[in-house]
Order: structure tokens, then sequence, then C-alpha cells
């Protein structure tokens, strides 16, 4: 899978799971305010990305991730992880 495939799918689910604009999700916004997440929100933020990409996410995981770009590279990373096993 492309990066761009993966930012893509990344951000269709995010928009679906917690309705923001696509717009307002860009590679420089803070993760945590544009998708105003709470500690419950992390919870459906992890199931959904291990249903939409197969692998397992660790809380602690999301501690170095602030901005969208983030995020897309700790997905990317995890995938590559995933197709070396």
């Amino acid at each position: 899978m492309e990066v761009k495939d993966i930012i893509a799918r990344t951000n269709a689910f995010l928009v679906e799971e917690f309705e923001v604009a696509p717009e307002s999700i860009t590679p420089a916004a803070n993760l945590k305010a544009t998708l105003e997440l709470d500690s419950l929100d992390y919870i459906d933020l992890v199931v959904v990305i291990e249903s939409n990409f197969g692998f397992k996410v660790k809380p602690e995981d999301f501690q170095g991730i602030v901005t969208f770009q983030d995020f897309y590279e700790y997905v990317i990373n995890r995938l590559e992880q995933k197709a070396l096993v």
C-alpha cells in the first residue's frame, strides 16, 4: 500500500468515526484538538486503527503522536514492520 493510499484511508475513517470535516485534517494539525479526543475516544481510535490496518496498538504508542503527520508516520511504520514479519 502506498503512502498516499494509507493517508487517504486513514483520513476517511477519521472523518467517519469522529465526524470532523475532511478539510480540518491536515498534516500539521493537532490530532487530539482536531478530533476532540478524550480518553474514551482514544479507545475508539485504537479499535478503528486495528480493524482497518490489522495490527495491535499499545496505549504508549500515542505518547509521541501530536500531529496528523505523526499519526500517519506511526501507521506507515507499523505497516512496514508488519510486512517484514
